[in-house]
């Protein structure tokens, strides 16, 4: 087959793919969508430099209806799932940006569309292949440290002063409806990807919030951590935490204890790592230190620096599986996984407000367990939850948020500004 053509709903998030996608051998950008024409502007400055011509859409309906062979979804993170089930059955390809689902009923309906309809879905879910997690992927694959038994993935961000640019001030835009646990994937990801477990159990915990500025200031809306504690189909344990706690740089680190070893990354720079690999006595091996480097297409991998170079290879390897080619099948994260890491979320969440009690993880692989899950809307979106609608948090409410609040944020996304 020629080029596959490809189009991107999100031109924010999206540009990093589509920086890929314009030199990519096997890629041609033909169409982006976004409703915000800023960022429009800057799809047209990439193209115009790279000397292509790409179809600009601030309606989805428009962008819908172009050729396209495969469509990547960086749109809103709690919206992916119902795009992607309609692209999909439109016959089209995609590869959905975080988080795979909002709902349970969502994670049984996408993956019944990618069954029915045979095309190729992809999670991009970019951590997993960090420089450091996907060494730590082909390391474990080849039994350097044995057997998982204790892991710990952590995504810690504070996102108050950047919150107005990311939210344009909305009301209810999704970030300011997002429960503690639900954008976990980050930090529970590269685990599942590295060991090839299966969750099956959660148990979760939301840390108070930072009221410093006021109980109805917006800094005070994921200014708390998320963790969820999960059990592994083999019996190993996983602490994953996430969000808004204080820390610069921010943090995003990975360790893993097996029966043979161990292998973390460098907590100050993840672009660093180390492992320690016993030998034949107890408690006598070699440590060492190291700075991984690309080992898939390492010509091509290393022109883009993008979350640590991990923006290249979910798109490049959503392109090898469409094209059949071996690379693909093996790395790029199928839609059992990617909806293994996101309910984990969602299911902690439930834990939490339920009095931070373990929540058993269905394994949607089985026809049979879907069932009780089909109309399980249950989330913080007035829109979709209906009558199954669940707090945003224990601790807070947007919605007693003053509207002056939010007329502040949106005043500063449009002069450009971070909140101080």
């Amino acid at each position: 087959m020629g080029k596959i053509k490809v189009g991107v709903f999100g031109a924010r998030r999206g540009l990093s793919m589509m920086h890929v996608l314009a030199v990519h051998p096997d890629a041609e950008l033909v169409a982006v969508c976004d409703k915000y024409v800023p960022f429009l502007d800057n799809v047209q400055k990439l193209a115009d430099s790279k000397g292509i011509k790409v179809a600009l859409y601030e309606n989805f309906e428009d962008f819908y209806n172009h050729d396209m062979d495969a469509v990547v979804l960086a749109n809103y993170a709690n919206e992916h799932a119902p795009f992607a089930i309609r692209l999909l059955k439109s016959g089209r390809h995609v590869m959905s940006e975080v988080l795979p689902c909002e709902t349970m009923a969502q994670a049984v309906e996408l993956i019944e569309a990618v069954e029915e309809t045979g095309k190729v879905y992809a999670y991009a879910e970019n951590y997993c292949y960090m420089l450091s997690t996907f060494e730590m992927w082909k390391r474990y694959a080849a039994g350097e440290i044995g057997e998982i038994q204790y892991a710990e993935g952590e995504y810690i961000h504070d996102g108050s002063a950047i919150r107005p640019g990311i939210t344009y001030g909305e009301r209810d835009h999704w970030r300011m409806r997002c429960y503690s646990t639900f954008y976990n994937t980050h930090s529970f990801g590269p685990i599942v990807t590295i060991t090839g477990r299966r969750p099956i159990q959660v148990v979760g915990f939301e840390t108070n919030p930072n009221k410093k500025r006021g109980e109805k200031d917006l800094s005070v809306i994921h200014s708390n951590g998320g963790i969820e504690m999960i059990t592994l189909d083999n019996g190993a344990v996983v602490k994953s935490i996430h969000g808004g706690l204080k820390r610069e740089p921010y943090s995003v680190n990975y360790e893993i204890y097996g029966t043979n070893g161990m292998m973390e990354t460098n907590r100050w720079d993840n672009s660093n790592m180390s492992s320690y690999i016993e030998g034949e006595k107890f408690c006598i091996g070699d440590l060492k230190h190291y700075k991984p480097e690309p080992f898939v297409t390492p010509d091509l991998a290393s022109k883009f620096s993008g979350h640590g170079g991990s923006d290249f290879y979910p798109t490049h390897f959503f392109l090898e599986k469409i094209l059949g080619n071996p690379d693909g099948q093996k790395y790029s994260i199928d839609v059992y996984t990617a909806v293994d890491m996101g309910i984990c979320g969602i299911l902690a969440y439930r834990s939490i407000l339920n009095g931070n009690i373990p929540i058993k993880v269905p394994n949607l692989r089985n026809k049979d367990e879907r069932d009780a899950f089909r109309n399980d809307h249950a989330c913080t979106n007035k829109a979709v939850a209906g009558d199954q609608l669940l707090p945003v948090s224990p601790y807070y409410d947007p919605d007693d948020m003053p509207d002056e609040e939010y007329e502040k944020y949106r005043q500063l996304f449009l002069a450009g500004k971070n909140a101080e």
